[in-house]
Order: C-alpha cells, then structure tokens, then sequence
C-alpha cells in the first residue's frame, strides 16, 4: 500500500509538470527558453515528454502489476464476503456487538421476514435445535467499491502505457528505431526513422498549403524526429480566417479531403475547426495551427554602398545565393505575415534621438481585444536571414505598410544577431510619396567624401549670411563642419563620440558635442540640397515636417552602419499561399482511460454512498437477540437499529 501511494504521488507530481511546461517541443525551443544549465537538467530527466519518458511509463507498468496482484488476492475474500450471510455467528459474538438488544418476547419468524423484506433486506435462516438464527443483509455490494477503485488505476495505467506508445519505446531501446537528426527530404528517410501505419499511438503534426497533400507526419523525439505513415491522404482544399475588426484572428478552419492511399479516392471530406477535429479511421485531425504556405514575394533590393536598386522576386519559407558586392551570402527567408496586431499601449517618445530598439517593448503582442488598448495591426511582414560565407547569420523583420507616428511615416526594419535577444529596429523617414528612395539619396550624399567640402562651403556661408561666424572664420567653420561630415561618415553618431572621447578634454566635451551637433542638423539641409540638385528634382522648403524628416534621417543613417548587411530588402508586394497546421493523433488508449474512469467514479460511489449494513435476529423459546453491525458506525446506525428494536417488537404485538 506505501509502495502504491508512493508511485501515485510521482505521477501526480509528473503530471503537474507535464500540465505547466509544455510538450514535445524541438529541443532548440527549450534550450533557447531554459537555457543551458536548466536544459541540461531538465533533459536526460525526460521534463520535456513526461507523458513518454521511461520512468512514466515504467511506473504506470509497475502500478498494473502491483495493483492487479493485489485485485487477485482480495478478489475471493471479497465475493465470499458479498455472498456470505453470516449466518453462523455466535450468540457471544452478537451479544458483544455494540448494537444488539435482548428480550424475553417471543418473535414469529414470520413477522421477522415480513420486515426484513419490506425494508430490502436478503436473509438466510439457519436452525440450531429449537433456535432459528434469520441472518440478514443489505448494501454488500459496497465491497465491490474496493475492486472497482483498484480495477480503474489498473485501467487507468494501461490506457496511458497504450497511449505512452510503449510498443515504439521498446523499439528504441533495442535499437531497431533511432531518431532520424538530419533535415532532409521525408523521402529520404531510412526505415530505421519510419513508423508504420499500424503505430499503436502517435501524435504529429504537418503544415499543408492550399491544394497540398501528405501521408505522413512528424513525431517530435527529443533531437529528432520519426516519420509517421498514415493510412490515408490528406489533403487541404481551402483554408478559411476571419478576423475581428482589429486585425485579430477571430476563427480558422480547413476544408479537408481524406483520401485512399491507392486509388486515391476521397474517402471523407469535411471542415476542421479548433477542438472540432475530424475522425478518420480512429485517428483525429485536429486543427493546430496556420501560417505561410509559401507566398510568393517582390522585394526591392537596395544596396547601401551605392544607393542602386533591382528587383528581387523570391518565395517564402526558401533559400537562395545572393552575391552583394564580392561577398557571396544565402538569403533565408521565412514566414510571410499578412496580419500583425500589436499592441501600442505604452507608445515609444517621439524624439528623433531615442534608442529605437525599445520599440520592442512597445511592440508586444496583444493578448486580448479590448476597447481600452491602443491596438493596431502594423500589416504585412517578412522575417529572414543573411547568411554570409563563414555560416554567421544576421535575421531581419521588415513591414511592408508604412509606421506611422505623429503624422509622420517610416519604413520599418529590425535585426538581431542572436535568436534570443530581440529585434533592434530601424525607422527610415518616407518621403510624400510614402517611398524611402529620398532618404537613401541623402543617405548617399551625406556618406560622400567627395561632396563634403561642397556641403560644408554651404553650410558655413549659410552660417557667414546669418551671423553666425564672420567672414574672416568661414572658411575655419567650413573646415570643422567637412571633418564632422567625415567623422560621421565613417561610423555615424557613435564614431563623432569615439572621436570626442580621444581627442576632446571630459570638462569641454560636452559643449563641443552639442556644438558638433548643431553643425551636423545644419549640414543636412544642404546635404538634402544636394541630394536634390544631383537628380534634377527643386530644393524642398525646410519646415517642421522636412526639418524632422531631415533627423529622422541623420538617426537611421547613424544606426545603418552597425544593420549587419550591405543591403536592405524592402517588401514591395506578394501573393499570399496560405497554410493551415494539422495535428493528427491516434490514442486507443483515450477510450480505456474513459473506462477507468468510469469505474473510478462507481469505486468512489459504492465506497462512500454505499453503506453495508448486517442485521441477526436469534429467535428462541426464551427470548429474542436482535444484534447489528455496519461497515461505518455513523449516527444513522443509531436511528435505524432503534428503528428495526420498535418495528419488530410493534409488529409481534399486532
């Protein structure tokens, strides 16, 4: 009994765990969420697939046996108990009960079966010279209560070893099936990496296109991964969202064909919604998930050395060579995302110079639709990778739609150079025509050597005009204002501050900053001018929106130089493929849990709602014994013994 309540309480405390940290997750999920030290632990325990570890599933095996033998040498005490009357007890053993009466009146045994009859009792009489003992029973099948509470832990156990997928275990462990690692076509799966059809139980998952089919699935295991024949096709004919007003998905379903293996004929159709799933064959499909299902993409690409572009036609969830300048890299793209709903409650500041990766943080996602949150669906985006030669990888979040704040309009970018850490972004200005292409000709001014002394002679005879140096110093002002267009050119904003730090004294470096400052905000007016003049296009009146264009600018020129990449891909236009994620399962072993469950709750009923209840009466020429018992002394025994004393005495008198 310690031993059973011992195992009981690890499987409650397992189960807790596998209840509050998610399941069957890739391993790279909870290294990355864990992180090394915790995933170290964690893993060789089996946290990760509790419901499948060897220890689970070797405790469940050890409660079956434990439990059944202890059914098997309780079973015929208690079915004797159940048919026994106990109608041999002795006189002395009912004198000693602590419910039992004697009188010298005289019961007929006629009266006694009347009324042992009429309140549902069974009885068995036994004569012993001129004694007649009537030994009466009511409730024995509470008993069963303790063969139906252990029978379900029993039933309970192999439900979850059937569903604990045992048979694949022993597999493993014998070495005939191993986990395939490697990310290669499913068609080149060895047979040592392939279930068949008949799997006892699985549960795995595969994204579908619209018009796409698949007999397989993939079970996640651990490192790797086993491939799951089906015994059937399925096929994704359309995928259906709606969305809420926001943006927000509202509901997702998937018109499906399941067909033959062999001929191919539609066996079953229907629609798949979440936790409505589809059965086929014992095996469930259940909607799990949708996302891009390889939509096809228009990118212009921009190159950040010389301000050219050309068009870039790609698919997502592909890979393809890029060569940018000398350096050859693999562009990796991912998922196409139509909607993003975001929530902007705690909206970033509006200077120009704020550290603009904290719009992170305002970009959370939403959790729920409420009136009260600054909720806002940012449009399309597009997430990839620039992998160059040496296998470094830099990940980029581009939005198609414009960012807007404040009546002004940005092209948004981020990167990160880590899978953890969160993306950085970048806020390039649009122009009115809602295009970056002003922005990357300033760009391309303002990091030209070559124009610097021209940008700097305006600027320091806009100065001279203004009165804010003499003539005799214009020339001195046109001077500084080249060397902190060269400064900035070769690192932005953190190379001027370098620059200041080396060559400035701490006391004075804070006002030849702001005085560098100024300098450079007055150089991008005529560095726009510039911009302007070389394409043929007129100046543009400096107002507060141009003036903020204009540092807008000056920021995302500064953050370029540390992007990672020398281009810049920007979402031009797609054609979306959309893709719904299914989940199929087959768990025989779901119905048998069902089944001790059910028994579970007849055990608890007939143990606690089932009272068993003993009545004798000796009948003698001398007397009557009226003895009882119970299987619980409550204070009802009192009221019913009293009960059937008076009854049976009444009755004699009638």
């Amino acid at each position: 009994m310690r031993f059973a309540i011992s195992l009981l309480t690890i499987l409650a405390i397992a189960s807790i765990i596998g209840t509050v940290l998610k399941q069957n997750e890739p391993y790279v999920n909870y290294r990355v969420e864990f992180g090394d030290f915790w995933f170290g632990i964690f893993e060789p325990i089996g946290l990760f697939d509790v419901y499948h570890s060897s220890w689970f599933l070797l405790i469940l095996a050890f409660l079956v046996l434990s439990t059944s033998l202890c059914i098997w040498r309780h079973f015929p005490g208690v079915v004797r108990d159940i048919k026994s009357y106990r109608e041999k007890a002795s006189t002395n053993s009912l004198r000693l009960m602590s419910h039992q009466v004697e009188t010298n009146t005289v019961l007929t045994p006629a009266a006694v079966e009347q009324h042992l009859t009429e309140q549902g009792y069974r009885f068995k009489s036994r004569t012993d010279g001129e004694t007649l003992v009537i030994a009466a029973k009511k409730g024995s099948w509470q008993k069963l209560g303790y063969l139906f509470a252990h029978a379900a832990i029993v039933v309970i156990c192999i439900g979850g070893l059937m569903d604990g997928n045992l048979p694949l275990k022993l597999l493993e462990a014998t070495g005939k099936k191993t986990p395939e690692t490697r990310d290669i076509p499913q068609s080149q799966i060895p047979p040592s990496s392939r279930l068949e059809s008949n799997n006892l139980s699985f549960r795995g998952n595969v994204t579908l296109s619209e018009g796409g089919s698949a007999s397989v699935v993939f079970l996640n295991a651990g490192q790797g991964y086993f491939v799951q024949e089906l015994p059937f096709v399925l096929k994704l004919k359309k995928f259906h969202i709606e969305h809420y007003s926001t943006g927000m998905p509202k509901l997702f379903a998937s018109d499906i064909d399941v067909l033959d293996l062999n001929s191919g004929k539609v066996i079953q159709s229907g629609t798949v919604k979440v936790n409505h799933p589809l059965i086929v064959d014992g095996i469930a499909i259940y909607q799990a998930s949708f996302g891009d299902g390889g939509s096809g993409l228009d990118f212009v690409q921009w190159d950040l050395s010389t301000g050219k572009t050309q068009p870039l036609a790609a698919r997502s969830q592909t890979s393809l060579p890029l060569m940018l300048g000398q350096e050859q890299y693999q562009l990796e793209i991912g998922d196409l995302r139509p909607f993003n709903i975001e929530n902007f409650d705690k909206a970033p500041s509006n200077t120009s110079t704020m550290a603009v990766d904290k719009l992170q943080e305002a970009m959370a996602s939403a959790q729920a639709v409420r009136s009260d949150k600054n909720v806002r669906n940012l449009g399309p985006m597009v997430q990839f990778k620039l992998r160059d030669n040496t296998g470094q990888a830099v990940e980029y979040q581009n939005y198609m739609a414009p960012f807007f704040e404040n009546n002004a309009a940005y092209f948004m970018t981020g990167m990160r150079r880590e899978v953890s850490a969160p993306f950085s972004f970048v806020r390039i200005p649009l122009d009115k025509d809602m295009q970056i292409n002003t922005f990357m000709r300033l760009r391309k001014v303002i990091l030209d050597p070559n124009l610097h002394p021209e940008i700097a002679r305006r600027t320091a005879a806009k100065a001279q005009a203004g009165g804010g140096v003499s003539a005799q110093s214009q020339a001195q002002f046109a001077e500084v204002t080249r060397n902190v267009l060269t400064q900035f050119a070769s690192g932005g904003l953190p190379a001027i501050d370098r620059f200041l730090t080396e060559k400035v004294p701490e006391d004075k470096r804070a006002a030849v900053a702001q005085t560098y400052l100024k300098i450079l905000q007055g150089a991008m007016i005529d560095a726009m001018d510039v911009a302007q003049g070389q394409v043929g296009l007129p100046t543009i009146a400096v107002n507060e929106a141009q003036y903020r264009f204009l540092m807008d600018s000056l920021v995302a020129t500064s953050q370029l130089f540390d992007y990672g990449a020398p281009t810049l891909l920007q979402l031009n236009g797609f054609t979306e493929v959309k893709a719904s994620g299914f989940q199929l399962t087959r768990s025989p072993g779901k119905n048998v849990v069902y089944l001790g469950s059910l028994l579970l709750i007849l055990g608890v009923f007939c143990m606690f709602y089932i009272r068993e209840n003993r009545l004798w009466i000796r009948l003698s020429p001398q007397g009557t014994l009226v003895a009882m018992s119970s299987n619980r002394k409550t204070p009802e025994l009192d009221k019913e013994f009293a009960l059937h004393t008076s009854a049976l005495l009444n009755r004699n008198k009638e």
